[in-house]
């Protein structure tokens, strides 16, 4: 299984200067271990960045002759392409600037744009039409794990994909190469809480088994695991082969310490 280390950079860094820091740092640790490890598999972990918009141009330009891949933080629900929707960006802008995938259903976007069923139909929908891969956030809050609610929850988010695929069948063969599922649970998103692996890995059979039952599905879904990882967990989930990859938040902001969770899984699937 193809594994990957996706850094969300949500509303960071502030400037293009800091932006550009960052990139050049990334970039040249990139290169110098690619060097330094010439002979390595060719299945190591696939790196991509989550840049904000207004970066998004500036960020895919400097990795487009790079491993490194380049993706949108959101699309707009309104529209594919272009209208009347002031501040949105469409999952035709964001690809034209150099986007090959997109993060939808991020908790942050549920809990503060009160994003709904219809609305992630739609951004799911516009980011297929317009070839963008999307990586599909999904996560119960404290209150919900508390009660037992996890797999509840994410039978609930993850009928988002089951009713795109009632309204368009014809997306499911490519399902598995265009959509990575991030289960993120809420209560540990930047708290530094963390479920065990244990129960992380269990999630994660529950997610890949509910979205293969969807449509006829040969290749499994790949699941990639968000909150709090940082360098000091990043082995343990790692080393659980139901873990494909993280999303990583606030450790990506740190080449050094983005790239050792990308060697982590590196190591884990040598």
């Amino acid at each position: 299984m193809q594994t990957w280390v996706i850094g969300n950079w949500k509303q960071n860094p502030a400037t293009n200067s800091a932006v550009n820091e960052l990139l050049d740092d990334l970039l040249t640790k990139v290169n110098s271990e690619k060097r330094a490890n010439t002979q390595k598999s060719k299945n190591r972990c696939k790196l991509m960045v989550a840049p904000s918009c207004v970066h998004l141009s500036t960020v895919s330009t400097r990795l487009a002759d790079s491993s490194i891949l380049c993706a949108a933080q959101d699309v707009s629900t309104h529209s594919a392409s272009t209208g009347a929707y002031t501040g949105d960006c469409s999952a035709q802008q964001v690809a034209d600037a150099g986007a090959t995938w997109t993060l939808l259903g991020h908790s942050e976007r549920r809990q503060y744009h009160k994003e709904s069923h219809k609305c992630l139909i739609n951004k799911l929908s516009h980011a297929f039409s317009q070839n963008l891969g999307v990586v599909f956030c999904i996560g119960e809050t404290q209150e919900q794990y508390d009660n037992g609610q996890t797999l509840d929850v994410i039978n609930e988010q993850l009928s988002v994909i089951k009713n795109l695929l009632t309204q368009q069948p014809d997306l499911a063969p490519s399902l598995s190469e265009k959509l990575l599922v991030a289960y993120e649970p809420v209560w540990a998103i930047g708290t530094g809480k963390v479920p065990t692996v244990a129960e992380v890995s269990k999630t994660h059979q529950y997610i890949k088994q509910t979205v293969a039952s969807f449509a006829d599905i040969t290749d499994t879904i790949t699941v990639l695991y968000g909150g709090s990882v940082n360098t000091d967990n990043a082995n343990s989930f790692a080393a659980d082969a139901m873990i494909d990859g993280a999303l990583v938040g606030g450790a990506s902001l740190k080449a050094d310490s983005f790239l050792a969770i990308a060697n982590a899984f590196d190591q884990a699937n040598a």
